[in-house]
């Protein structure tokens, strides 16, 4: 499929990447985390929070409404070790501080980018996936072809809002224009109408928008260029649910569950050991 040609250098970008982050120690407690943490999750049932428009993460069909994602998965994995009913919240970047804090949302399972500013509001686990930042635009056109055609004057770039693209592309990148988008799909209207030159996002959107659409040209940086990674978020001053949280993490690694939905949704390259 000649739509996919430019996949085969990710893998190798990614693991030259990941070698180099690192994500905040684990949170401990003194005593078991098998025990004390299900007061923290009083409903008695597990929230997750997700983001459905997250392409290979946790996206929602919008014609079937069915979820799907390598989060999807891992909700579904804790909801079972927890032996309580699972419920999704569907939340985003822009949301993902508040939602949390105002506890609408047990844990946040969106492959979350663990960033300084998170960092000061919520607890993370250990990172279990990572990814660079990659940019998509318009297989039909010839002004954006490699990525130094995209730090430009007159180059409009289109982000997520709340995402980390948000933060890094003005320092990274300041002689393009940065348009802050509310969702994906409004990302990929404005590129598909002209109004943007490219967009950024990461690998796991980008591997399955540029397997699923023809008109999508992936445009990928020469080497690591800003790699993030990526953890599971819950409120802070929960120190015991921090852990049991960490605990599955380490559970999914070793015991293959993580491995498998990685290949499940094409995410292989990016999982942490």
């Amino acid at each position: 499929m000649p739509w996919v040609r430019g996949l085969t250098r990710l893998p190798r970008l990614l693991a030259i990447g990941i070698a180099l982050c690192g994500g905040p120690p684990a949170p401990t407690v003194a005593a078991s985390v098998d025990s004390g943490w299900e007061s923290d999750v009083a409903s008695g049932r597990l929230r997750v929070c997700i983001w459905p428009e997250y392409r290979g993460v946790s996206f929602r069909d919008p014609r079937s409404g069915v979820l799907s994602g390598i989060d999807i998965d891992m909700a579904k994995a804790l909801a079972d070790d927890l032996d309580l009913p699972l419920e999704f919240v569907d939340s985003s970047f822009a949301r993902l501080i508040e939602d949390i804090e105002q506890a609408r949302c047990d844990v946040a399972m969106f492959a979350v980018g663990i960033t300084a500013e998170r960092s000061r509001h919520l607890s993370f686990s250990d990172p279990y996936m990572a990814s660079d930042v990659f940019a998509i635009a318009l297989r039909n056109q010839q002004r954006v072809r490699r990525w130094e055609d995209i730090d430009q004057p007159q180059m409009i770039i289109a982000v997520a809002r709340g995402t980390w693209h948000e933060q890094w592309l003005p320092q990274a990148m300041p002689s393009a224009q940065m348009r802050v988008l509310d969702t994906p799909s409004a990302r990929e209207q404005e590129l598909r109408s002209g109004r943007v030159d490219v967009f950024l996002t990461d690998y796991p959107f980008a591997v399955h928008l540029v397997r699923e659409a023809r008109w999508a040209q992936l445009i990928e940086p020469p080497g690591p260029v800003h790699v993030t990674p990526y953890a599971y978020a819950s409120r802070s001053g929960l120190p015991r649910w921090a852990a049991r949280i960490n605990r599955f993490v380490a559970d999914i690694k070793r015991d293959g569950r993580l491995r498998a939905a990685a290949t499940d949704h094409g995410l292989e390259a990016v999982i942490q050991p």
